[in-house]
């Protein structure tokens, strides 16, 4: 394995266990397509549970653009482009098929720090 495939696979577990979906939205996404004002209209659902929900859906459209940035998620195309729908992407698939709790595991503090400061860094 490449250094650069084991970091991006590195990085991507710990968005897994560090945002508050649960492995249903990731099956969910794998197989139907979600979108952002469903995923939040359906918390019960989908958050996990040892972690805060989102105030908005527009907060949850955020980490959809985290988790594409990331590689776990990819949007939707239909006959006009891009929809509004994100889905599982290969790397995402391959890490949860080996892992599917992952995304139930509670992130270290350093990882949540690790996370947070990645994604600032990202934004500027």
């Amino acid at each position: 394995m490449e250094p650069i495939e084991r970091l991006s696979i590195k990085r991507a577990k710990q968005t897994f266990r560090c945002l508050p979906f649960n492995s249903t939205f990731y099956v969910d996404a794998k197989s139907l397509g979600l979108n952002a004002k469903n995923v939040f209209k359906n918390k019960s659902r989908y958050s996990n549970p040892n972690m805060n929900w989102f105030s908005t859906s527009d907060a949850i459209e955020a980490d959809f653009r985290w988790l594409i940035t990331v590689g776990i998620l990819r949007r939707e195309v239909d006959g006009q482009g891009l929809t509004s729908k994100i889905r599982l992407t290969p790397l995402g698939r391959q890490i949860l098929e080996n892992e599917a709790n992952l995304p139930e595991e509670i992130p270290s503090w350093s990882e949540k720090i690790s996370q947070w400061l990645r994604r600032k860094r990202y934004l500027q």
